[in-house]
């Protein structure tokens, strides 16, 4: 996506169209849009021909982005894990890793990035009905390695709004939803997670639509992108004007939910009540 987008800033600064980037290394339109967003591989001799097109003829700066072409094109950790997960997965799981701020809300379940090995068996059971204990396993334990990002020297700021339904919607035994709610409450505590639920007593509220994820990412030239998951697919948003609905969204949510203590307090009473 990086890529993709310093691309497209060079070819817009030279008035170039996609339609003619694209006959300039033997592909179509749609290829260069594909391209400017991150969703193809880059062979090198299509980025050296643009970059000539574009004017690019600084040897340094050829030299780097052609060094970020062959970074583009290298598999990442998850794609061992490709034979378990949906199709469109995996990109998520690249954007999740490269993010800066990590901005969700759930209703269904506790995030993947918060939930506990044995209630991460209970949802991945749930939702792979019929598969092998091995995959099974497999997948709880991508989600776990998914979990390293928040400790991560680098790890991303996360802000996480809850449904209280997620929190009272059984997964596994009561020991298991005991031990949620107990990690909960204390990755809370952690500098970079701002945890906040969304109380049954709001009533209606704007995350209606149901969950959805917005990742920002360190480099000015990405722009935000707001993940929707459905059933058969997933739907990745970067339009300023839908990623702008989500955020309005979003700043209602928090606005309208108790901060980050006063939630903590909520889980400790759902806790008691487990």
């Amino acid at each position: 996506m990086l890529l993709g987008s310093q691309l497209r800033r060079l070819r817009e600064a030279r008035g170039i169209t996609r339609e003619a980037a694209g006959y300039s290394i033997r592909a179509s339109e749609s290829k260069i849009s594909r391209m400017e967003l991150g969703r193809v591989s880059f062979k090198t001799r299509d980025v050296e021909d643009l970059l000539t097109l574009y004017g690019i003829t600084d040897e340094q700066e050829r030299a780097s982005l052609l060094s970020l072409a062959k970074e583009a094109n290298v598999a990442g950790w998850w794609h061992s894990y490709s034979d378990v997960l949906p199709s469109w997965f995996p990109t998520y799981v690249g954007l999740e890793g490269a993010a800066s701020l990590i901005r969700a809300y759930e209703v269904q379940f506790v995030h993947g990035l918060l939930q506990t090995e044995a209630y991460a068996h209970a949802v991945v059971r749930r939702g792979m009905q019929g598969a092998s204990e091995a995959d099974v396993e497999r997948r709880v334990a991508l989600r776990l390695e998914r979990q390293k990002y928040l400790v991560d020297e680098r790890a991303p700021d996360f802000h996480i709004i809850l449904d209280e339904a997620a929190l009272r919607r059984p997964y596994g035994d009561r020991e298991v939803m005991r031990g949620q709610l107990q990690h909960l409450i204390e990755v809370s505590e952690r500098p970079n997670v701002r945890l906040q639920i969304v109380p049954f007593s709001l009533g209606g509220h704007s995350g209606e639509s149901g969950a959805f994820t917005i990742l920002s990412f360190p480099e000015s030239d990405l722009s935000d992108v707001v993940y929707l998951e459905q059933l058969t697919s997933a739907l990745y948003l970067d339009k300023p004007e839908d990623v702008a609905q989500y955020e309005k969204a979003l700043k209602e949510l928090q606005s309208d939910s108790p901060g980050p203590s006063e939630s903590r307090d909520l889980l400790r009473g759902l806790l008691q009540l487990s």
